[in-house]
């Protein structure tokens, strides 16, 4: 098989789980190489994510690991041996490389959860929204760099995962554009609410017991919970946490922030509210 110039979140997230599972069972690469029959630049292209591994290849490590999570392995084996060429390929050379990133994860996840403290998500914002989101980078986009962007957005738009949304009042009402766009898009957060594609919860600002206002997150469900991936914003790009004591606290803070938020019916009512108010 070939090196791969530029692995994809997900296959760097296979490698560093196959480098975790050798590493707990207190192997080296070299070690490891030979219980497979090959050298230890193979195993640490493998762990790098610049090359693939077969099903067998991988059962044979799992094996050689001790590792008897059968629900874990055959979750690996499906990253391993998936081959989708999703929607997202066709951006590929023209957007960033976490865009696409971000495409497959969504593609590939069970759930996802969002807490929003400054801005409505990318998968439920309007095309005025996004275009007025893109319009503020810095440095400016030209006018087909923004257009890209906002077309790929939408595109995200046809998930089918269950989506939880915890979103701050700032969220619903800071203007990326004017009036008008913001009353549109929290219509569009209405629509998508009652339709049960998302379950949307509100914080207002006058709401007590909220001490973690800036922790703005996406978390998405793996096939099984070890391959969770919290996402988080960072002034290049994004960054993808997936060690299980990170994965264990962003659940807790989700649930916390959950816990202090209105019940969705409420929510409902407090967003029809801010709408009437534009």
């Amino acid at each position: 098989m070939s090196a791969r110039r530029e692995p994809t979140a997900r296959q760097m997230r296979l490698a560093v789980e196959l480098r975790r599972l050798r590493e707990a069972a207190g192997l080296s690469a070299r070690e490891a190489g030979a219980l497979l029959g090959v050298n230890s630049v193979q195993i640490s292209q493998i762990e790098l994510g610049t090359s693939g591994v077969s099903e067998k290849r991988l059962r044979r490590l799992a094996s050689h690991y001790a590792c008897t999570d059968t629900e874990f392995i055959d979750a690996l084996v499906g990253m391993a041996t998936d081959r989708t060429q999703g929607w997202w390929e066709e951006y590929r050379g023209q957007l960033p490389a976490s865009f696409l990133d971000l495409s497959e994860l969504d593609h590939h996840s069970s759930f996802r959860r969002d807490v929003a403290i400054l801005y409505v998500p990318g998968p439920l914002q309007t095309e005025a929204y996004a275009r007025g989101v893109f319009s503020s980078r810095v440095p400016e986009l030209t006018q087909d760099e923004l257009e890209l962007r906002v077309h790929h957005r939408m595109a995200r738009q046809n998930f089918t995962f269950p989506y939880e949304l915890v979103i701050h009042e700032a969220a619903l009402r800071i203007r990326v554009s004017d009036r008008a766009t913001s009353r549109t898009q929290l219509a569009r957060l209405l629509e998508l609410s009652d339709a049960g594609r998302v379950t949307v919860r509100a914080i207002p600002f006058d709401l007590d017991d909220f001490g973690t206002a800036a922790n703005t997150m996406t978390y998405l469900g793996g096939p099984v919970p070890k391959l969770d991936t919290v996402v988080r914003d960072v002034p290049h790009g994004s960054a993808f946490i997936d060690s299980e004591a990170q994965l264990g606290a962003f659940r807790t803070r989700f649930r916390k922030m959950e816990a202090v938020s209105l019940g969705s019916e409420r929510s409902r009512d407090f967003i029809h509210q801010l709408a009437k108010e534009l």
